[in-house]
């Protein structure tokens, strides 16, 4: 007697892409899904010492800290240069100068937004063992721009302030140069500089 044949049920058999994307699918979601059960279970635990980079991370854990360090002081620096120290150095901030209020306020958002900047690119520095060692020695003269940023706004700024923003950026540039990252100013759009 010979073997009975399969017979499909309703339409067609699915395709292998469509098997494939599915499984990929499902995969994504059990992974995450694991991931962010972290739970009461003791062996799963970390201290944070074990979170701490090492020279032993990953080459691309170190290639996206790298990128990300970068990326960070790159808009920094050209919100810096952008907003701060170029129109101070076209009096834009001298009291009578044409558009002082306007400036002072742009001033003072970059202010802000360049310490945010630069904190972030500290952070991510930590996840490369050169840049870290090459940017952690910056980080009192980034925490001395914390109140710059009011003080722009105000209109309180002087040449020593402006300096204090140049020295630092310049700073952190030269320390990602020295570990093979290398900032390139980027001016932030308005939503960004907002935000």
């Amino acid at each position: 007697m010979p073997a009975p044949r399969a017979v499909p049920v309703s339409g067609s058999a699915p395709r292998p892409a469509a098997r494939g994307v599915a499984a990929l699918l499902l995969s994504c979601v059990l992974l995450l899904t694991t991931a962010a059960c972290g739970g009461g279970d003791d062996t799963q635990s970390v201290s944070a010492a074990a979170v701490t980079p090492t020279s032993t991370g990953t080459f691309e854990q170190q290639k996206l800290a790298k990128t990300r360090f970068v990326a960070n002081a790159g808009l920094a620096a050209g919100a810096a240069y952008q907003w701060i120290v170029k129109p101070y150095r076209a009096g834009k901030f001298t009291k009578g100068a044409d558009g002082r209020t306007f400036a002072l306020v742009k001033a003072g958002l970059a202010g802000a937004f360049t310490y945010n900047r630069l904190k972030a690119a500290v952070n991510n520095a930590k996840g490369d063992p050169l840049l870290s060692k090459a940017v952690v020695p910056l980080t009192a003269g980034i925490e001395s721009l914390k109140d710059l940023g009011t003080k722009l706004r105000k209109g309180e700024v002087g040449a020593a302030d402006v300096g204090a923003f140049e020295s630092v950026i310049n700073s952190v540039k030269d320390a990602g140069k020295s570990a093979g990252a290398e900032v390139v100013d980027k001016v932030p759009s308005a939503a960004q500089l907002a935000g």
